[in-house]
């Protein structure tokens, strides 16, 4: 029922969202991958920082993001305070992961293996 969230959601993160029938298909290139029915979700990982070897995957902030997108359309069909008080933690964790960026940036170091 959880991915049943994701059946209209095209982008997460800047990133295109895939649907396959099965995962003993080849997998897509696209960095998220939803398996409705297999009932399965996976992601293509960054490896190494984008400055030095360019985009190869999602980074931890986009499966967070899917996680708030599945949570939020539940809530939306069982509506509960738990389930907003995630959302709202989810949206806390998004925005500590920006807020590094941000210094990052400043400092020039986003996208470098530097402190």
């Amino acid at each position: 029922m959880a991915l049943e969230t994701l059946k209209d959601v095209k982008k997460i993160g800047g990133f295109d969202v895939a649907e396959i029938s099965d995962f003993t298909k080849e997998r897509p290139l696209e960095f998220i991958v939803v398996n409705h029915k297999n009932n399965g979700l996976s992601f293509l990982i960054q490896n190494g920082p984008i400055k030095e070897v360019g985009v190869n995957g999602c980074q931890v902030d986009t499966i967070i993001e899917t996680a708030r997108t599945i949570i939020y359309g539940l809530n939306k069909k069982f509506p509960c305070r738990e389930n907003s008080l995630a959302i709202t933690k989810l949206e806390e964790a998004l925005m500590w992961l920006n807020k590094r960026k941000v210094d990052r940036v400043d400092r020039g170091v986003e996208g470098f293996s530097k402190e």
